[in-house]
């Protein structure tokens, strides 16, 4: 007699709690994880032997860091304000790419006509970014603006 052939049943094998614990522990992860926070950037200035006093307001600052980053900051929350339409913290820098300073200038510029330009840049950083931004600044009409460096005391 021959033997019945049993039929196969396929196995299955249901996926959905392990996806549901995955994505349990991914937003557990993500809601729990902490962001390094944002380190301060540190500049070296290059010297200088003129003592020329910087205005305290209506100042805009452009930081040129070592490695060429540019950051951009004000002296006051409602120039801020003006400019962006946003909230911002108290002379907070942010960063800026070269191609848009020019109509960020421009902003600025029209936000506040007496606005002045202040530039600080790290005694390593490459002389051609500075030479892009002076460039800049011409280009936008601003032809005033002061260069910040520590001062050379002649011994």
């Amino acid at each position: 007699m021959p033997r019945i052939k049993k039929k196969r049943v396929a196995i299955r094998i249901d996926m959905t709690p392990l996806v549901d614990v995955a994505f349990l522990l991914l937003t557990f992860f993500m809601l729990t994880t902490t962001f390094k926070p944002q380190e301060d950037v540190q500049v070296v200035y290059p010297m200088s032997h003129s003592e020329i006093k910087l205005p305290e307001s209506n100042t805009m600052l452009l930081f040129v860091e070592k490695n060429g980053a540019i950051w951009m900051g004000f002296d006051t929350q409602i120039m801020m304000d003006r400019m962006f339409g946003a909230e911002f913290k108290y002379k907070q820098a942010s960063p800026i790419k070269k191609e848009e300073l020019g109509e960020t200038l421009m902003k600025a510029r029209i936000a506040n006509p007496k606005l002045r330009t202040i530039v600080k840049a790290d005694a390593a950083a490459e002389y051609g970014v500075i030479e892009d931004i002076i460039n800049i600044l011409e280009q936008v009409k601003i032809t005033r603006f002061n260069m910040v460096t520590n001062f050379e005391v002649n011994s």
